[in-house]
């Protein structure tokens, strides 16, 4: 048998990962940059609130929704089909965005580029699962993690930094040279075999129906969820009539796949176990806490320590810089002893406990001070991104693997889109109940609760010191609340997390023999084997 390491670090290996780390930092970037760019967008384009606000919302949505399906047609179609056309989506939004003139065209190129970025970051993972074996995976996936949440945090940094010195176009522009080159490259480096199976039986195996009531209901089930405090009262009918209708339609959608889809888009055996179902949920409240640290962080920054906006992107570093090398770090130990249940605990007890300090954060905590808080929940955070795929991973059957991975990044976009949405109506509820006991501030209460965000410019342009100083202390006691929140689902988690089993990595190396034998074209009988499962790279 060839030795693994041996499979897995050849130089077409190598070049394909780096590739594929560059394309994730992208898709990472290309999700957080905008955000800081849009005041100055719509003056550009003489946009409205309501047209900014899906600028902003239509990536993360888009990327979210299709990701299953990605994942399920690449079954059938193969890896590098579906590489090809998610970078073809990615590249095509980012030139139709950059050109565009109105918002139209802009949330159209948005949503272009959410459908490719979703099926990027989705096949990335599921790359990997195919060409490494099991117990070697950590550090690829803690590599990808690192990409991931340093995109996430200079995002803003380079957003604000094109939109005010050079053009917000760039923005969009940037993604072109390195997307291009992956496009042309991806389909040469990326090994593996083709389906064999004729065009008509792979049409026939779509599942159809089910691939439309998922997108259809999730996406009118994550819309309101996006808008809800924002565009609409949480309580209006706009929000909770497709609330209601969504959750309708995942619930049809899930009994159609269990008892009529002959060939379901999203297996119920990949939810067979309790190790599978609970770091499902943990994959999704790690999503959640992330992505309200990386989104409502900034907000304290410029908000209470008057912070510009790339200068709040710097103060972020500290999380950024703790997630990447503990994501890394633990991948690593993860294949050097064959075990990461102790990683998934270990993680959320760490997150747990930074959450609870963060709660120690006032309006004049110091530099130091705020840097040493935010160290905790980032290494817990860290250890959780290569663990939890581990686990649910390992829980899978062969046969299931690339809808696992998938569904693994259908749950962590799932809990950043909650994450803005349930931090907003914490932070909304708390700042209107302390505004409304401020004899001076309680006029403003319900403008000044709408929105985190909106309040940083009121913040920046109110003078009035007493008023200013009084409206930073609630800022800071609202978002508090945040954390509280954070803390108490990553406890929640923690003792969900107890379910999993640590499987034997020795238990898959079999199929892993086989996945290697089959992304290396070695053996034609091992197609032909195989060859309706549809398992080709």
């Amino acid at each position: 048998m060839q030795d693994q390491q041996d499979i897995v670090l050849d130089k077409r290996f190598r070049l394909t990962f780096a590739i594929l780390a560059v394309v994730s930092l992208l898709v990472a970037l290309d999700g957080s940059s905008i955000s800081v760019a849009l005041p100055i967008v719509a003056k550009k384009l003489n946009g409205t609130a309501i047209e900014a606000f899906w600028v902003g919302t239509s990536f993360l949505l888009c990327s979210t929704v299709f990701q299953p399906c990605f994942g399920s047609l690449s079954n059938s179609f193969g890896r590098k089909p579906l590489m090809t056309l998610a970078l073809l989506f990615f590249l095509v939004g980012a030139i139709v965005a950059g050109a565009s003139n109105e918002f139209m065209y802009l949330i159209l190129g948005r949503s272009l580029q959410g459908v490719g970025g979703g099926g990027i970051v989705t096949l990335i993972e599921i790359v990997i699962t195919d060409l490494v074996p099991l117990r070697l995976r950590g550090q690829y996936f803690g590599f990808i993690a690192t990409m991931l949440s340093i995109g996430a945090v200079m995002g803003p940094i380079l957003g604000g930094g094109f939109s005010q010195n050079v053009s917000w176009r760039w923005i969009f522009y940037i993604n072109l040279p390195f997307a291009g080159l992956a496009l042309f490259m991806i389909p040469v480096t990326l090994k593996g075999n083709h389906n064999s199976a004729p065009l008509k039986d792979k049409l026939q195996r779509i599942d159809y129906i089910g691939a439309l009531l998922f997108i259809a209901s999730t996406t009118i089930c994550l819309m309101p969820i996006t808008w809800g405090g924002v565009v609409y009262a949480w309580g209006a009918v706009q929000t909770f009539c497709p609330l209601v209708l969504g959750a309708t339609g995942v619930a049809v959608f899930a009994l159609y796949e269990a008892y009529v889809a002959s060939s379901p888009i999203i297996p119920k055996v990949i939810f067979a176990s309790a190790t599978a179902i609970v770091n499902f949920i943990g994959v999704a409240s790690h999503g959640l806490i992330l992505w309200c640290l990386l989104y409502y962080f900034p907000f304290y920054f410029e908000a209470v320590k008057g912070y510009s906006p790339i200068l709040a992107g710097v103060a972020l570093l500290p999380i950024t810089f703790t997630v990447s090398p503990s994501a890394i770090i633990v991948g690593l130990m993860i294949t050097k002893t064959g075990r990461y249940a102790w990683a998934i605990w270990s993680g959320w007890a760490l997150a747990c406990l930074g959450l609870g300090l963060l709660c120690l954060l006032k309006t004049h905590t110091g530099v130091g001070g705020w840097v040493c808080l935010m160290l905790v929940p980032g290494t817990g955070l860290g250890f959780l991104f290569p663990a939890v795929i581990y686990a649910i991973q390992a829980s899978a059957k062969p046969k299931h693997l690339a809808m696992a991975v998938a569904m693994c990044s259908f749950f962590r976009s799932l809990g950043q889109c909650l994450g803005v949405a349930v931090g907003g109506v914490v932070f909304q509820n708390r700042m209107r109940a302390i505004l409304e006991g401020h004899p001076v501030l309680a006029p403003h209460a319900a403008e000044y609760s709408k929105d985190a965000a909106e309040l940083v410019e009121i913040l920046r342009v109110m003078s009035d010191v007493p008023q200013k100083e009084a409206l930073r202390a609630a800022y800071t006691d609202s978002l508090r609340y945040v954390w509280i929140f954070c803390g108490a689902l990553a406890g929640a988690s923690l003792l969900l997390s107890i379910l999993t089993k640590d499987y034997r990595f020795e238990e898959t190396e079999e199929v892993q023999v086989a996945v290697r034998v089959q992304s290396e074209g070695q053996t034609a009988s091992y197609e032909a084997k195989h060859a309706s499962q549809g398992t080709d790279i």
